[in-house]
């Protein structure tokens, strides 16, 4: 089966890691399925790369039920759709900023990849690649929701894969680090200026560079599955562990 006969949906598709890899898996051939709210974004990105696309909102059961029904057959599903919000210490976490992160990125990861799966096995080559974090291999201050979360993702994919063993699915997990797309600015409500001093004085990451890892797993030959890939800058070790060029501050 080459690329150009394989269909790929990609959740969050509208911004950031998700529409730099429908870009991505687009060049390869495969035909996309963008998904996400923001559905001005979505028409504009599928009709540049000549894909389909529908509304997700993946907190929602019945909008993934919804989706689901449209999508015909799938080979690979990139569960792109999460993120974070705010950045308080759990003494004075907000249960709307916790419920929500984990709507997004455990509950909604788990309704989809839920949703798909048959078809993912019917395809006879299909593959779940599920973005994480660092912050799902290790805890920060102030980001006891996202971690947790994303420790959840790390959870979900990891029993995914022996769930899947013996099927013709493979499971994939990508890790990034520091990577500058709208994730600050949600993450801090809007304040653009908090955001950015996330990035000051380092080279961070770019969408684009976290969708040739997604691309790059996804063009392995079918017997070959890259369990786990975690991607971050050069100037951050960790987390928190971060170097600055004050100079570019």
């Amino acid at each position: 089966m080459t690329f150009a006969q394989k269909t790929a949906v990609i959740t969050g598709a509208s911004s950031g890691i998700g529409a730099a890899a429908a870009r991505g898996l687009s060049l390869q051939g495969f035909k996309v399925i963008l998904a996400a709210r923001r559905l001005d974004r979505l028409q504009a990105l599928a009709e540049e790369l000549c894909g389909a696309y529908a509304a997700l909102d993946v907190s929602s059961a019945e909008s993934v039920a919804a989706f689901a029904e449209t999508v015909s057959e799938v080979n690979l599903l990139v569960n792109c759709a999460g993120g974070a919000v705010g950045l308080e210490p759990i003494a004075e976490a907000i249960d709307d900023h916790w419920i929500t992160m984990f709507e997004s990125n455990v509950l909604g990861l788990m309704r989809v990849t839920r949703a798909l799966i048959p078809k993912l096995i019917a395809s006879g080559a299909g593959h779940i690649v599920n973005i994480g974090s660092v912050a799902g291999l290790e805890t920060y201050p102030g980001g006891g929701g996202y971690t947790a979360a994303k420790h959840g993702v790390v959870a979900i994919t990891q029993t995914l894969r022996q769930e899947l063993i013996g099927k013709p699915v493979r499971v994939t997990e990508i890790d990034p680090g520091l990577v500058e797309t709208e994730f600050s600015v949600v993450r801090f409500d809007g304040d653009e200026e908090r955001a950015a001093a996330v990035y000051r004085g380092i080279t961070p990451l770019t969408a684009d560079d976290v969708a040739d890892a997604i691309v790059w797993c996804a063009t392995r030959p079918a017997h070959v599955n890259i369990d786990q890939i975690v991607i971050k800058p050069l100037a951050q070790v960790s987390a928190q562990v971060v170097i600055r060029n004050d100079s570019n501050s």
